[in-house]
């Protein structure tokens, strides 16, 4: 991808309020195991700008350099099968250093351009070699970004989902199936006024955040600001963030290294099961993403241990979506019902203990 397309970008540091969409944003970066986050709210709040901005504060990635699918060169699991047999007859790919890229999924884009297209005679002979890479071989290592996300084909949603959540891509044709590594953090964006999502595919997002226009005159004078500054001269701009930038990009990268040691107790995994049973949330899911949550959010503040602060924070961004509700009727949190839990639960953890 050629530079220049870049500098539009705003830096992510410059992004201002929307404080919990940037947190969604940056622990599913720290951890693409949460499980994406779909943002909801109207036009114009940033939802966009904060996605692509968020490519800029990752970590760089080696790619094998001729590969199309973005294998790293190095870790045998995220390859595909033509650089993992070149690793065994010990010809080491040859790697290149990027940015991780973000994918924009076309509206109206079919099963075929995603999954991506197999000759059948050729797959016969030469394996993955036939198959024709999709928009999830491209997405492998990155970013899908996914716009209005309520729109798209039923379908099509739910291939992405089972990748996303499996890190693979399985193409098929008459009985032969060949697979590469389609690992990605999936962001989906959609104005709740243009209808909803179906709680199947909302269960299937780690995170959801409603980003609403901001009501503060000051910080609406701002944005005016960072708007016209940054569309005189990008590059000024810029530089003026570059500090930022790379302090929040050695913070992603610390909390990376930190993230595998974190530990949580059994006492708040069962404080996390009891809250999620008493509030009515049905799905399994929810407990898992809010653990998994709850250490990356640990590890970003660089903790070895999950603290009851960090579960109600992972809380308020993995169950939103998850709450039994009318049809139609809009996914949100009450959070004083949520601490009420939180706080019932925890009581009655104390009581067995003096018991």
């Amino acid at each position: 991808m050629p530079h220049h397309v870049r500098r539009n970008v705003l830096p992510f540091t410059a992004i201002i309020g929307q404080e919990m969409m940037k947190q969604a944003l940056l622990l599913n970066a720290i951890n693409p195991k949460i499980g994406g986050v779909l943002i909801r709210g109207d036009k114009g709040t940033a939802k966009s700008t904060a996605v692509r901005a968020l490519a800029e504060v990752l970590p760089e990635i080696d790619v094998v350099r001729d590969c199309r699918f973005n294998c790293s060169p190095s870790e045998e699991p995220e390859m595909c099968d033509i650089c993992y047999e070149r690793t065994n007859t010990r010809e080491m790919p040859d790697a290149v250093t990027r940015r991780v890229r973000v994918v924009d999924l076309p509206l109206g884009v079919t099963e075929d351009r995603v999954v991506g297209t197999m000759d059948v005679e050729r797959a016969l002979k030469e394996g993955i070699k036939a198959i024709e890479p999709g928009i999830l071989a491209d997405v492998n290592r990155g970013i899908l970004y996914i716009d209005e996300i309520n729109l798209l084909d039923d379908h099509v949603a739910d291939v992405l989902l089972d990748s996303a959540a499996m890190g693979v891509n399985v193409v098929e044709r008459e009985g032969i199936s060949l697979s590469h590594p389609a690992k990605f953090i999936l962001i989906g964006t959609m104005n709740p006024e243009e209808g909803e999502l179906r709680p199947q595919l909302l269960d299937r997002f780690g995170l959801q955040v409603s980003v609403e226009g901001l009501d503060d005159a000051t910080q609406r004078m701002e944005i005016i600001r960072a708007a016209e500054n940054f569309e005189s001269d990008p590059e000024l701009f810029r530089k003026e963030y570059e500090e930022r930038q790379e302090a929040l990009r050695e913070a992603v990268r610390n909390a990376q290294a930190l993230l595998p040691s974190v530990t949580i107790s059994d006492e708040l995994v069962k404080l996390t099961v009891e809250t999620c049973i008493s509030m009515g949330v049905r799905t399994h899911r929810a407990e898992i993403t809010i653990v998994r949550a709850a250490k990356t959010i640990a590890a970003y503040n660089g903790r070895d241990e999950v603290t009851v602060g960090d579960v109600r924070e992972a809380m308020e961004l993995a169950l939103p979506h998850r709450m039994r509700r009318k049809p139609f009727e809009e996914p949100k949190l009450d959070r004083d019902q949520l601490d009420d839990e939180l706080r019932k639960a925890q009581d009655k953890e104390e009581d067995k203990k003096k018991r």
